[in-house]
């Protein structure tokens, strides 16, 4: 798939994206974004602060309230996903390709 990104910079947390410029364009706060999503405090900062991935569940949530999809949120966080990958192959150490013979079409 093309893609106009930099595959060499780190792609952006979505939880960057909800505090850098969604909650201050809302003029949202973070207690009031937890309540609205139905999640604790500890929840909310955790992921603001870029120490707790999006799950799907988190993603699903902040679509219905923002009236977004949630595939939007998680391919963000699916983009971070791989690229934290490719920035440790030894993270896929000891699997080897079958070969081509052995793959059905």
């Amino acid at each position: 798939m093309k893609t106009l990104r930099d595959r060499r910079r780190k792609p952006t947390h979505p939880g960057a994206i909800l505090r850098e410029d969604v909650l201050p364009a809302l003029r949202m706060s973070q207690g009031e974004l937890a309540s609205r999503l139905g999640v604790s405090r500890v929840t909310v900062n955790t992921f603001l602060q870029e120490k707790r991935d999006l799950s799907v569940e988190l993603a699903a949530r902040i679509a219905r309230l923002l009236g977004h999809s949630p595939e939007s949120w998680i391919r963000m966080q699916e983009a971070l996903d791989l690229w934290r990958l490719a920035q440790d192959p030894s993270l896929l150490k000891g699997v080897e390709p079958l070969p081509p013979g052995r793959i059905a079409a």
